[in-house]
């Protein structure tokens, strides 16, 4: 170990210098509490937002719920980073603007229920004229898509009455008289909606224009409500009905992190990709009605499903590791030159253990050879008795004991080299 660390720790210290390097370009992780804002208690947003918040609290992921006012406030909040995530219906960026905003893709339909006095037919949307009409407050999303609809069928608002009512408040209004026309938002399992559909003074417009309004807008879709599917024993609705539907989107901040988007997105998959009573299995969630840009990491995930590591590892460790795919460039980078350079850096460090005597031997050598009395060469003859026994005194790898051995060898011999001029010299004396 002790070798290894001498010859392989420099190469480890600038491997791991590279990660330190690289752990700085990494991407950043996930961020570990989240705001989402829903809607009024108790109706189809909060249901919905509810769904998702606990699949992120399953990865430990904090979250907070706002309840606020519906679509037009949860845009509001997450333009204003006050949230998050957020539901949102779709049709509203050209009125109160996207920026800052990007979409995961529609979930349900939110459709346009038209609910009159039954006293009071109505065919088209052209009879509207001229009568009460509760569309919402001024800035929600209903009044939004209200007012549109209106327009475009020629009754503008100085042909009606508008009454801000919105919701079960229109709901009650409408039964009691107090208005002629309901224009609401709301899912098909909203309590107050299948009470509308039943009572027998109310009656629900079929809208012949919705194939139109479709084509027209590309956030809008044509649905049926189809004879008795909210209610088989009761008949509700008693026939076919044609519906004009924007959806509910999920819309999110544009810096939120991939990661927490591609949950969503799963989430969103289990959580409506069974099909609904207005939409067949596999219709949501979808980037087709989204009037919001697309986020990249949407995009990515209608293409092409889950990530190959988050199909594989579960959330945590699929995060890390496509986080840390920055670091495989610095590590292949830097480990295949230091390992393919290691092992002869290891040879040339060992070698030259050994080498290094080489130098003091030649000097030692010159020595014996220039040395004119016989005390100068048993100087020469002492120190290379001492050199031979440093030299026994250094530990290398068996492979390489072979080089040290002649390293002596080579002393041997300079030894008797040094002996051998001696006795010359003396027979020359002789």
């Amino acid at each position: 170990m002790k070798q290894f660390l001498r010859f392989y720790g420099p190469p480890i210290v600038i491997v791991l210098l590279g990660l330190i390097v690289a752990f700085m370009f990494m991407a950043p992780a996930p961020p570990k509490k989240v705001v989402i804002a829903g809607g009024a208690a108790g109706g189809a947003y909060a249901a919905t937002v509810e769904s998702y918040a606990k699949a992120l609290r399953e990865q430990n992921i904090e979250v907070e719920l706002l309840s606020t006012a519906g679509s037009v406030d949860n845009l509001a909040k997450i333009k204003a980073k006050q949230a998050d995530i957020g539901i949102v219906q779709t049709g509203l960026a050209a009125d109160f603007g996207s920026e800052g905003v990007r979409s995961l893709g529609a979930v349900f339909y939110e459709p346009l229920w038209v609910f009159h006095r039954a006293a009071a037919p109505m065919d088209e949307l052209q009879d509207i004229a001229g009568r009460r009409v509760a569309i919402g407050p001024e800035g929600s999303g209903v009044r939004a898509l209200a007012t549109l609809l209106l327009r475009e069928a020629g009754v503008t608002p100085d042909k009606y009455t508008a009454s801000p009512l919105a919701g079960q408040e229109a709901a009650i209004a409408l039964k009691a008289g107090e208005i002629d026309v309901a224009l609401v938002v709301s899912g098909p399992t909203t309590g107050w909606i299948t009470d509308l559909v039943g009572d027998g003074n109310i009656a629900l417009l079929s809208m012949r224009e919705a194939h139109a309004l479709a084509r027209r807008h590309g956030y809008l879709d044509e649905v049926a409500l189809y004879r008795g599917v909210m209610d088989l024993a009761a008949v509700l609705p008693k026939e076919d009905i044609t519906l004009i539907a924007p959806a509910a989107q999920i819309a999110v901040r544009a810096d939120l992190h991939p990661a927490i988007q591609s949950l969503l997105i799963e989430a969103a998959f289990r959580e409506h990709a069974g099909g609904s009573l207005l939409a067949d299995a596999g219709r949501f969630p979808t980037p087709e009605l989204s009037d919001i840009a697309i986020s990249d990491e949407a995009e990515r995930y209608y293409k092409n499903g889950p990530s190959f590591l988050r199909r594989i590892f579960p959330y945590s460790v699929a995060n890390f590791l496509e986080r840390a795919w920055v670091l495989v460039i610095p590590l292949v980078t830097l480990i295949i030159p230091l390992v393919r350079a290691a092992p002869p850096l290891y040879r040339w460090r060992i070698r030259r253990k050994i080498y290094v005597w080489y130098n003091d031997l030649r000097e030692l050598e010159a020595a014996g050879r220039a040395a004119e009395t016989p005390e100068d060469r048993t100087e020469v003859r002492a120190k290379l008795a001492d050199l031979q026994a440093e030299t026994g005194k250094v530990e290398v790898p068996v492979s390489y004991t072979d080089d040290l051995y002649r390293l002596r060898a080579h002393i041997r011999f300079v030894a008797e080299l040094v002996d051998k001029l001696a006795a010359q010299e003396r027979h020359a004396r002789i």
